[in-house]
């Protein structure tokens, strides 16, 4: 059973910076894929960013795409979002969701394991 943690949420302003990180084990597969969703409160979750296994297949949602930066590290097992220019709209829960395919996918339903989530949240 893939487990996934998420970290690194917190408080931010407008136009400010934060770093996600997806830590996962359990992983029985060697090929996968990893994206970033997000839900604000009473929508649907939607699509962020997602990365294949070795880095070189990447996708992003039109909005956030010069904005946001995935990467792994895969000797740690890690993922990261490197968001900046955080706006009101981009603070909500964010989930880490993983699958053993190594195309990147935008479809939550395509997505396998997912985590607890970590709030982002704006501060005045």
């Amino acid at each position: 059973q893939v487990q996934l943690i998420e970290s690194g949420g917190g408080l931010v302003q407008a136009g400010g910076s934060l770093r996600l990180s997806c830590a996962a084990s359990g992983r029985t597969f060697n090929i996968y894929s990893t994206g970033w969703f997000r839900q604000a409160p009473g929508k649907e979750r939607e699509f962020v960013a997602a990365i294949s296994w070795n880095g070189f297949g990447k996708r992003y949602e039109d909005s956030v795409k010069s904005l946001f930066t995935i990467t792994s590290d895969n000797a740690k097992n890690t993922m990261h979002l490197q968001m900046n220019s955080l706006e009101p709209e981009d603070t909500t829960v964010y989930y880490c969701k993983d699958r053993g395919a190594s195309c990147t996918s935008s479809r939550r339903g395509e997505y396998s394991y997912w985590g607890q989530g970590t709030q982002v949240t704006g501060s005045s």
